[in-house]
């Protein structure tokens, strides 16, 4: 038996409740219905698990609350048959884990099948936590593992009691299980810290590898038997192909195709024309743009029947077509939920084919992907916030008829102009779907029998009322009773959901791979709870409707940011000297586009995750773009911008005065430079209307991005709902954040600093001080840039006389370098709040700073004479130094550094703080002889005005109230840190009094003197060997720190509550 795993928060002591005893009690002396062959499934449920879970405060009867939380009989396929789960607990749409109940005569700790079914669901259903149990024994199941049929019942196992276990072990199980811990994120915590270890195989992840290694063998194949195709129609054939397999695959196990069907063309030779044939059957059956051989009028997309004649070997075929079925397919695509296929499918369009001059196929990440560092797939909590506060917006209080375009009003309309695979789209089309079923039940079915339709009996495997496997808390919710009874329900017709879809989605990508995707996504959605008898009876009676909707005319391939205007801007001549260009710029018309669209005035909603690409990237592949962007986009304006402000001014533009716009995207712009144009456009108009920001939080699995949900309305809005996010985990399980609101007119041009907190009103008494850093600082700048650190950052091993022993890393031995050039070198993590580490770092500054501070540039020859054994190592090195910066430091001074940032300041007074701190760290160096580097490891140097104190300056800075204050208005970022970047250091308020005031002199001249005794301290700290004398004179550090921030919240005049919100924020080094 395996040792128990700990969940989260077990270490408290939790009291089993005496309900728990009872049952136990039962259960062992045998009063009551007895743990025997006589004790069926649903006794033991009702007895036993039912009471067992409603003392892990869930509703099982489901009579406390709307939603149904505890679902029974999902009716699921196991390897051609159905078995079904007993129960589903839910938090509004979210299956949060599974429970397999079995008879008590059942193995549960030795048992191989009952483990693997329901491992083998639970990891289709990508829920990663399931329970087995007959109550006398319970088992819990990482359901992240992949299954295989001949696991041991103890692979995944994370827990393992026995009935009499369960009051010991109460505190466990409800740390993990119990309703307001799972609501609490107890569950998704617990997996994240599991989430490294050893044999965690998630289900996106494998038909990922699955699905690229397809990919790399079709295409080898396509491209070696098929000469003839040009690079695109390769990529097209082989997208489609596998697009085509798939969805046939997925039919098979939702009930629509017949199942085996593919799995059948394995007997016989040909296997492609054969394929082919059940192709055209499905563009006879279904007749979507995915099955298109054929030319028909009014169809917005050119045919593909050139597809049919491909060349493909059988070996390749087969071997797709094998791993699609058992043995070798885990795969269950009837219980796979609709956002893991995006999720595949958006990692899977990060790659593309090429093709070399032998007309042979590889595949490579495409340039942006590979620049990015990967693709992220937006979560689904993700886009069920955006589309709850953009759709659902715009669907409160109204009825169909007001947004179906039947009433005389132009329809709803949603867009996503970066489409990518359709995640955004799909989450809108579920909620219509929900959102007109309710409506038309409500209103009454009879009156809308053509919309819904009743069914009596389970959904299908996984499936809520509309299949889609996510559950739903709707007004016609699945009811079923513990004891047994079919479920009713309502669905849509699959009229009703094809309207909605033609209706109201609406999307555009520059990627014709990933349109193409977003279509196949919709069309699996469209499909969902349907048979093959409700889709061909449908057709008997309509006759010439389509079994699925031709999405050609509201999916398009283009590019969101350039129209036709390109045409005619001095770039258009130089970007299409070739087809290549030509066809990644890939000009897209809106108003021809989306024609109606443009008539009615835009879109009523813009949701998405724009690109996020800053221009320094762009610029290596799509330099011309760059350029238009900077004259088409105000808000392109400035700086090193990222692309996806452009889409945020974009999506404005698609909005009518109606319009709503919800993104997620990186907050940076919030502070940056670059940022400003789009601050001013947004605050010119209003528009700022909600903020969600996650902080350092990390929302996309596998990337270190800072991200908020932003959303804005085109006729403006009167505040901002600002909510502070703390814990991503718990704001997904139950909205848990800071939240308040800020007026309009607080949201300026200016930098966004929005703060919420209980210290909102100190942040902003602060914030209007007039003076700040900036006003006392004559320059705030980065470190210097050598260009070729390896050559000028070395370690001191040894100093004799005039020289120094240095070990250096370019050429990988020690040498002799002249002390005059050698200068102590700090790193970032060097600076402690009033201190500076010693370190044997040097760097080699080939300059001379005369009496004046001035600094002189050294000819050659001046090296040379003056500094023989400095200009020896360097001209060792030459090689190097010429080829920095794409050897822009070529001929005269090639020694020198490759940009002179900083180097009229660097050896001055100054004071420093690292780039990234867990809080104030600032340091000091009065003779300026201490070096930095700038950039994430290195800092910012701040000089001061004449006549300015640098004791008093330190002093306030190190400050626990600037610290504070920098932790309001500061990025946060991952592990604890915070960015103290000049942008944002600048606008630190700096209380500068009236000197002719005895209080403020005097406050003031304290300061000053404890200052320099810390200094002393620090200095003595370092001199100092017994561990006795260190802790001695740490003590002593802490207690003058200690004093100076009293004396500085006297000076920012603080209230005893204000300094106690900042003393339970306060950070230690």
């Amino acid at each position: 038996m395996p040792a128990p795993a700990t969940p989260p928060g077990s270490d408290e002591v939790i009291d089993a409740p005496e309900g728990l005893h009872t049952l136990v009690a039962m259960f062992a002396s045998g009063v009551g219905p007895r743990h025997s062959r006589r004790l069926n499934e649903t006794e033991l449920r009702r007895f036993y698990l039912d009471p067992f879970f409603t003392l892990l405060g869930w509703d099982v009867d489901n009579s406390q609350r709307a939603q149904h939380e505890v679902r029974h009989e999902d009716r699921v396929r196991i390897g051609g048959r159905f078995k079904a789960p007993d129960y589903g607990f839910y938090l509004g749409h979210h299956r949060k884990f599974l429970v397999e109940a079995k008879k008590p005569s059942v193995d549960i700790h030795g048992d191989v099948s009952p483990a693997y079914q329901l491992r083998r669901y639970g990891w289709n259903a990508k829920v990663p936590l399931a329970i087995l149990t007959d109550f006398e024994e319970l088992a819990v199941y990482d359901c992240r593992v992949r299954p295989r049929p001949d696991d041991a019942p103890t692979v995944a196992r994370l827990l393992y009691y026995r009935f009499d276990d369960l009051p010991a072990r109460w505190g466990d199980l409800a740390a993990l299980f119990g309703r307001d811990a799972v609501a609490g994120g107890a569950i998704e915590r617990f997996a994240g810290e599991r989430r490294r270890r050893t044999g965690i195989l998630e289900v996106d992840a494998a038909f990922l590898l699955d699905l690229e290694r397809w990919r790399d063998e079709l295409a080898r194949n396509v491209a070696l038997r098929n000469k003839d195709l040009s690079l695109p129609e390769l990529n097209e054939a082989v997208q489609k192909t596998l697009d085509r397999i798939i969805f046939l695959r997925i039919c098979e196990d939702r009930g629509i195709e017949p199942f085996a069907q593919l799995q059948a063309l394995l007997n016989g030779a040909k296997v492609y024309p054969r394929l082919a044939d059940l192709f055209r059957r499905a563009d006879a059956r279904y007749n979507s743009g995915l099955f298109h051989f054929y030319s028909e009028k009014g169809r917005a997309e050119d045919e593909d029947g050139w597809m049919l004649g491909l060349e493909v070997d059988d070996g390749v075929l087969k071997g797709i077509l094998r791993d699609l079925y058992p043995p070798r397919c885990p795969y269950d695509f009837a219980v796979m939920p609709a956002d893991i296929l995006g999720s595949v499918y958006e990692r899977f369009l990060g790659k593309t084919i090429r093709l070399t001059p032998a007309h042979r196929a590889v595949v490579e990440d495409k340039p942006e992907v590979r620049k990015a560092g990967g693709v992220f797939y937006t979560p689904t909590p993700i886009v069920e916030a955006i589309v709850e506060r953009t759709v659902g917006r715009a669907l409160a209080g109204k009825a169909p008829a007001d947004v179906d375009g039947s009433g005389g009003k132009p329809p709803l309309r949603i867009v996503d102009p970066a489409c990518g695979s359709g995640s955004f789209l799909i989450g809108a089309y579920q909620y219509l779907l929900d959102w007109y079923r309710d409506a038309y039940v409500a209103a009454g079915p009879l009156r809308h029998k053509h919309e819904v339709y009743e069914v009596v009996g389970a959904p299908a495997a996984g499936q809520d009322s509309n299949g889609d496997g996510n559950g739903d808390d709707g007004v016609v919710d699945e009811i079923a009773e513990s004891a047994g009874g079919p479920a009713r329900e309502w669905r849509l017709t699959s009229a009703a959901k094809k309207r909605i879809l033609l209706t109201h989605i609406f999307g555009v990508d520059i990627d014709r791979q990933a349109v193409e995707v977003t279509k196949l996504s919709l069309l699996l959605k469209v499909l969902e709870g349907e048979t093959e008898e409700s889709l061909d009876g449908g057709r008997r009676r309509l006759m010439q409707e389509r079994a699925l909707p031709d999405l050609g005319a509201n999916i398009q391939c283009g590019n969101s940011l350039i129209g036709p205007a390109f045409y005619q801007s001095p770039d258009a001549q130089l970007s299409f000297a070739d087809a290549a260009t030509e066809d990644r710029i890939n000009v897209f018309d809106w108003r021809s586009g989306f024609p109606a669209a443009t008539r009615d005035g835009g879109f009523d909603v813009v949701i998405g995750n724009p690109p996020y690409v800053r221009i320094q990237t762009l610029k290596e592949w799509a330099p011309v773009e760059v350029e238009y962007y900077k004259r088409r986009y105000r808000s392109a304006g400035k700086g090193n911008y990222d692309v996806y402000v452009v889409f945020v001014e974009r999506g404005l533009d698609l909005l009518n005065a109606r319009g709503r716009l919800g993104y997620i995207l990186p907050h940076k712009f919030f502070n940056a430079k670059y940022g400003e144009p789009l601050r001013a456009l947004l605050a010119g108009g209003r528009h700022l209307a909600e903020v969600i920001h996650f902080g350092d939080q990390q929302v996309f699995a596998g990337a270190t991005t800072y991200t908020c949900l932003m959303f804005l309305d085109k006729g403006g809005a009167d505040h901002v709902d600002f909510a502070k996010v703390a814990d991503l985990s718990a704001w997904q399980a139950s909205g848990e954040a800071t939240s308040g609101v800020i007026p309009a007119e607080k949201v300026t041009p200016a930098e966004w600093n929005f703060v919420v907190s209980r210290g909102a009103g100190l942040f902003e008494r602060l914030r209007e001080m007039p003076v700040k850093l900036g006003d006392v600082a004559e320059r705030i700048f980065q470190g210097i840039k050598t260009g070729a650190d390896p050559v000028f950052i070395v370690r001191c091993s040894e100093r004799r006389e005039d020289e120094f022993h240095v070990f250096s890393r370019a050429i990988g031995r020690t040498v002799s370098i002249e002390s005059r050039l050698l200068h102590p070198l700090i790193k970032g993590g060097d600076s402690r709040s009033y201190c500076m580490a010693h370190t044997d770092r040097r760097i080699i500054f080939p300059y001379e700073v005369d009496s004046n501070l001035k600094i002189n540039r050294l000819t050659d020859q001046e090296l040379q004479d003056r500094y023989p054994q400095a200009y020896d190592y360097l001209s060792q090195c030459k090689s190097m130094l010429l080829v920095r910066d794409h050897g822009k430091a070529r001929g005269y001074r090639w020694f020198e550094y490759s940009r002179n940032q900083a180097l009229d300041v660097i050896h001055l007074p100054k004071l420093f703080t690292p780039d990234l701190a867990t809080c104030a760290s600032f340091s000091v160096d009065i003779a300026g002889h201490v070096l930095f580097t700038g950039g994430v490891a290195g800092g910012y140097g701040i000089v001061l005005k004449h006549g300015e104190s640098h004791n008093f300056i330190l002093a306030l800075l190190n400050s626990t109230v600037l610290d504070w204050y920098v932790k309001q208005s500061s990025t946060q970022m991952r592990g604890g840190y915070y960015s103290f970047e000049a942008r944002f250091i600048r606008h630190l308020p700096i209380r500068d009094g009236d000197n002719t005031t005895i209080a403020y002199v005097t406050r003031r001249g304290q300061i000053v003197t404890l200052v320099d005794r810390m200094l002393a301290l620090h200095r003595e700290l370092v001199a100092v060997r017994s561990a006795y004398d260190k802790s001695t004179i740490q003590r002593r550090i802490s207690s003058t720190d200690d004093m100076i921030n009293t004396l500085v919240y006297e000076l920012y005049d603080l209230s005893d509550s204000e300094r106690a919100l900042i003393e339970n924020q306060r950070v230690r080094l």
